[in-house]
């Protein structure tokens, strides 16, 4: 019993240590000076945040001319059955590149973003390897993407610091699709598709970027402010709900908007050389095993899959999935 008790606090102690408080940065865009920062290199899943990159990867396909907005996007089987939330294509149906990110900045489609994946890399596995060796080459060292839609993955993980980076990192390499996460709707044949993102259109100067949620995530948000002259990006990672999540965004935006210059310093971020191809990917490293878990049987919950607010799961919304596996603690030197 004692032996059990011991167990039950350490998993305890390794969840509460994770995910009970949050991380939040806030970064000048146009210098580059963080202005606020709270664990911001703790590590997090990263929920939905993950098609940030799945979307930086696509601009980039689409900016070598290697897709259009008009390529058609077939979903296999395995995109057609991710779960909600999704667009709900059958297998061998087909959408456009612009339909596909459309319904990732809105409804934070997880089909679409596996599609995508699999158009691109030609499989999600090889994907997602193109998305670790990219998020190294912009900064990124405490992100490992397993996934390109952000559902649980105990080998998935970042930080508010680096979800940052990429976040500057969109605005910055690709202004000419950007515009993207400011959708707050659009028509998907004779449905009107809304976004999760409540911050746009409410706080003054928010253009995007994206929402994220998962019962072992809490709720992620990551928001970039353009003011007039002065340009900021916010993290928030671990929210307890959505509306508190929204709530320390708008505070964080209110606070240090005011400090940010209204002078450029250049780029922020560095663009990398080459295209990333799967063939140059053999070099990143990558974890052969899912990161250590502690050793409990799964108990089986209705969670969100992606950003819901748990307080409002629809029949759509909701997914029945195994309890997220705790995440590793970081290794002390």
């Amino acid at each position: 019993m004692v032996a059990s008790l011991a167990l039950t606090f350490a998993v305890t102690d390794v969840a509460s240590a994770f995910a009970a408080p949050s991380s939040a940065i806030v970064v000048d865009a146009k210098t580059g000076k963080t202005l606020y920062s709270k664990d911001a290199n703790a590590r997090r899943y990263p929920a939905s945040l993950t098609k940030m990159m799945t979307l930086y990867l696509t601009f980039e396909a689409l900016a070598a001319g290697r897709i259009s907005k008009n390529t058609p996007v077939v979903f296999s089987a395995k995109a057609a059955a991710e779960p909600p939330t999704k667009l709900g294509v059958r297998k061998g149906g087909a959408v456009t590149v612009e339909t596909a990110i459309l319904s990732m900045v809105t409804k934070s489609a997880n089909d679409s973003s596996t599609a995508l994946a699999e158009m691109i890399g030609g499989s999600e596995a090889n994907f997602a390897r193109m998305m670790t060796s990219k998020a190294r080459a912009l900064g990124m060292k405490g992100t490992v993407f397993r996934n390109a839609n952000g559902l649980p993955d105990p080998g998935q993980f970042t930080t508010a610091h680096d979800m940052a980076v990429l976040g500057m990192a969109l605005r910055e390499h690709y202004p000419q699709y950007y515009g993207y996460f400011s959708t707050r709707s659009f028509a998907y044949g004779k449905r009107q598709i809304n976004g999760h993102n409540r911050l746009l259109g409410r706080i003054k100067g928010v253009d995007g970027i994206k929402t994220g949620y998962t019962r072992a995530s809490g709720f992620n948000l990551v928001s970039s402010v353009a003011d007039g002259n002065r340009k900021l990006v916010a993290v928030v990672m671990g929210g307890s709900s959505g509306g508190s999540r929204d709530k320390q965004m708008a505070s964080l935006i209110q606070t240090y908007m005011p400090q940010t210059s209204t002078r450029s310093s250049g780029p922020l971020v560095a663009r990398a050389s080459g295209d990333t191809a799967v063939a140059a990917i053999a070099n990143v490293f990558l974890p052969k095993k899912n990161a250590p878990t502690p050793d409990e049987k799964p108990e089986t919950v209705v969670a969100s899959a992606d950003e819901a607010v748990a307080d409002q799961i629809t029949a759509e919304d909701a997914v029945v999935e195994p309890a997220p596996e705790k995440p590793p603690a970081r290794t002390r030197r």
